[in-house]
């Protein structure tokens, strides 16, 4: 049986990680420009961004299509990592490592480790990972969308390195300052012109480096979660490659998963109770409101578990809130420190697991500004 003291570990040891990344990072003056960047690589480098969470058909499909389009390319997967929390707060079904090795098997060349995305707002996790992009010098990068009729013009300015901004109920093009749509984005398409404003903001031209993958039919997230709540695939054995149910299998076996259900919920209770007014609103995410609410409400009595806590927090700007707040309780990170990682964002480029010496080989000719770490 999967333990919170396994999940309380591995957050102790993230949270260890990413603190020491963060004092390497503001103690070099290093500059994150891409340009200091000498590659000794002339492979294209597809860099792909994706949760895995857990890697299903849509994502081999997307890896797929990337590899035909560019079949010399160096494909390295961004999979999220420290605090294996996703954007929405949540917890991860699989380990980063277990993820990255699925993603191995059924194709990356590389993956490497993205931003601690659970203690992060989405305006901060969006610049991060297109930080990255820029880092890595990106050649080509694959993104899933759902089609729909004025998308299409949409993608195409995107294509001509537009950047498209998000804003509430309309999207706007950055260079020509039209509004070019009077709606909300779903999720994914959401993500594809986020990453056009960072990358823009950034001033990384990103002109035909788009790879747009139509989703495919066929693949139910919420089938998936139940079959990996029961540990039976029979009824989405074909949505998931068998590498997934695999590894998924393996960690059940070894009581490493399936994480998704549990926090560290002794430190998320602790932190509520007897952090300082100060230190509360000091952390990423917080304000002086929810941090005089969350002691208002542990004065008349303290905070007997997740439940209690999360019915505490006034939902915010997005349904995801409630569960980030948990994910910044459970880190105890301050946002003046989230920032300052920002900056620097990424010092360390971790690579979590890889195809071949050769294929390691590639990717430290091609990174040479950045700390690598194996």
């Amino acid at each position: 049986m999967l333990s919170n003291d396994y999940v309380k570990d591995i957050i102790r040891k993230d949270r260890k990680t990413f603190l020491n990344d963060y004092e390497a990072s503001q103690s070099n003056n290093m500059s994150d420009k891409v340009e200091n960047n000498n590659s000794n690589s002339n492979v294209p480098l597809i860099a792909d961004f994706t949760e895995y969470n857990p890697l299903h058909n849509g994502h081999f499909h997307c890896m797929k299509v990337a590899k035909d389009n560019v079949p010399n390319g160096l494909f390295v997967a961004i999979v999220p990592g420290l605090f294996e929390r996703s954007g929405r707060g949540l917890p991860y079904i699989l380990h980063r490592y277990s993820r990255a090795e699925i993603a191995v098997n059924v194709g990356a060349d590389i993956v490497i480790e993205g931003p601690p995305m659970g203690i992060m707002g989405s305006g901060q996790y969006s610049l991060a990972l297109c930080k990255i992009f820029q880092a890595l010098n990106t050649d080509f990068i694959p993104r899933g969308y759902n089609p729909f009729e004025s998308f299409d013009d949409i993608l195409n300015r995107i294509r001509l390195g537009h950047g498209i901004a998000p804003k509430p109920y309309k999207i706007v093009d950055m260079d020509t300052n039209e509004i070019i749509m009077k709606d909300k984005l779903e999720e994914d398409n959401y993500v594809i012109v986020s990453f056009s404003k960072s990358l823009k903001n950034l001033g990384f031209d990103f002109k035909d480096k788009f790879i747009f993958v139509r989703r495919i039919e066929g693949v139910s997230g919420s089938l998936i979660r139940k079959a990996v709540e029961e540990n039976n695939f029979s009824n989405v054995q074909n949505m998931m490659p068998d590498e997934t149910i695999s590894i998924f299998k393996r960690e059940v076996k070894l009581n490493h998963a399936p994480l998704h259900m549990i926090r560290d919920e002794e430190t998320i209770l602790d932190n509520a109770n007897n952090l300082s007014f100060n230190h509360l609103s000091s952390l990423n995410l917080f304000d002086d409101k929810l941090a005089s609410k969350l002691i208002e409400t542990r004065e008349v009595k303290p905070f007997e578990n997740l439940e209690e806590l999360s019915n505490s927090i006034s939902y915010g700007f997005s349904s995801n809130y409630k569960n980030r707040v948990l994910s910044i309780l459970e880190a105890n990170i301050s946002k003046d420190i989230i920032f300052n990682y920002i900056e620097k964002y990424p010092y360390t480029i971790r690579v979590l697991d890889y195809k071949n010496e050769d294929a390691l080989n590639e990717f430290k000719n091609r990174i040479t500004n950045r700390r690598l770490v194996l």
